[in-house]
């Protein structure tokens, strides 16, 4: 089994491709206004957007994109406007990480793990 798709809810599918454009997705199925589906531009992922009218509220969705340059790819989104709640930082989980939102409020986390993200230390035999 493999992860083939994460689908999330959006209010305004126009804002949030050209969101998830500027991240570097490449869009491969135009429906909009009601759905919109992107290919992951490393890997077999995809992430789609589908129309609601009501997002989910409190901690919601949160969505993890690897980055092997990191440092260098926030540098490179913070030019093209994109805003970050916090710069790439290193976790007590061995992950540098940078945290940002999407237009609809999803958490947005992109990180570098390496070898710990599928074998951390404390990974269970």
């Amino acid at each position: 089994m493999d992860l083939n798709q994460i689908t999330l809810p959006s209010r305004d599918l126009n804002e949030s491709v050209r969101f998830y454009q500027t991240l570097g997705l490449r869009l491969i199925v135009d429906s909009v206004p009601r759905y919109a589906r992107f290919e992951c531009p490393n890997g077999a992922s995809s992430l789609s957007l589908h129309y609601t009218d009501q997002v989910p509220t409190g901690a919601g969705i949160w969505v993890y994109f690897e980055c092997e340059d990191l440092d260098q790819q926030v540098a490179s989104l913070k030019q093209k406007g994109i805003t970050f709640e916090s710069d790439p930082e290193d976790q007590d989980w061995l992950w540098r990480e940078a945290r940002l939102k999407d237009p609809d409020g999803h958490q947005v986390i992109l990180y570098y793990a390496g070898k710990n993200r599928l074998n951390p230390p404390w990974k269970v035999q």
